[in-house]
């Protein structure tokens, strides 16, 4: 089968239109037509269904586009192993975390990181989907539970727990529960039962919620829930590593907290000598060391 023919269709299949993947290809749209054209001849089936709105792949095609996919990840894969050969460390660094972790913890950290490797660039993937590293779907992921795949290498860097905040404001106006029946007093910012979020934070909501709340404002992410609290809303439920970087926030209820959430840094195994993980596990690791200092220095741990 023709690699350049194969390349073109799955620039075409992406696109989802003879004209974007040729503008893509630096290629006319007619030279892009031609080559679907001779795939299709040579494997004696019908790859697009053609629509005046672009094309849709037949069944034969989402075989085939399934496949070109795996491949295109393969080749990348072994392109970022190449570019690791060398000293210097530079390329594109695919990163995913949660929302949470990513806009609280993360993402505030990486000044010093760029500070020190000015010419690597990152790509930050905040979701709570868990995407598939050994697939290429990113180079290194910071998740919220043990990885389950055995062709991952990974490393616990700390636990992280669910707790009560609120702004020194509210505390102020409304005074700060004592017991946990004394949250039948005020709102409740956290997470709906039904977000995506690990089994301790729904957990630990929905315990508080046996309390009678009478007003609640529910978010589909940790940020909404910090903006809330810092903005005198209510009580929200937030992790714990929240605290260093908004030292404002009142920490109520200090003996209530879900269980622990344990948090991995994980990456493909076929990547064990990328100077780019390397770089990025070693800065996460001694910010990590920073933030332990802190909390240790503040009482928090």
């Amino acid at each position: 089968m023709d690699w350049d023919k194969l390349r073109i269709f799955h620039a075409v299949a992406d696109a989802g239109s003879l004209t974007h993947a040729g503008e893509t290809l630096h290629l006319s749209q007619s030279a892009v037509s031609r080559q679907i054209r001779a795939l299709e001849e040579s494997l004696t089936a019908t790859l697009f269904h053609r629509h005046a709105r672009g094309l849709i792949l037949t069944e034969q095609g989402e075989l085939l586009f399934d496949a070109t996919s795996a491949m295109s990840k393969r080749l990348d894969a072994a392109s970022a192993r190449i570019k690791d050969s060398e000293e210097e460390v530079f390329g594109e660094l695919r990163v995913t975390t949660t929302t949470g972790f990513g806009l609280l913890w993360l993402s505030p950290r990486l000044p010093h990181f760029y500070d020190k490797y000015p010419e690597l660039k990152i790509d930050l993937m905040l979701e709570e989907r868990v995407l598939d590293l050994p697939m290429r779907e990113a180079d290194v992921a910071i998740r919220m539970k043990e990885p389950s795949q055995a062709d991952l290498i990974r490393k616990r860097l700390m636990s992280v727990n669910m707790r009560l905040y609120a702004s020194k404001e509210y505390v102020e106006k409304h005074g700060a529960p004592e017991t946990m029946a004394d949250l039948n007093k005020h709102r409740l910012l956290c997470q709906s039962i039904n977000s995506a979020q690990v089994s301790a934070g729904a957990s630990f909501v929905q315990n508080l919620l046996t309390c009678d709340i009478p007003s609640l404002l529910t978010v589909n992410n940790y940020f909404g829930v910090l903006q809330g609290v810092r903005h005198h809303l209510g009580i929200g439920v937030l992790p714990n590593y929240v605290t260093e970087d908004f030292p404002e926030l009142v920490h109520v209820l200090p003996d209530v907290s879900s269980n622990e959430v344990p948090v991995y840094l994980a990456y493909p195994s076929e990547l064990r000598q990328s100077k780019r993980i390397a770089a990025f596990r070693d800065f996460v690791q001694e910010e990590i060391i920073l933030y332990r200092k802190h909390q240790r220095e503040a009482g928090q741990e």
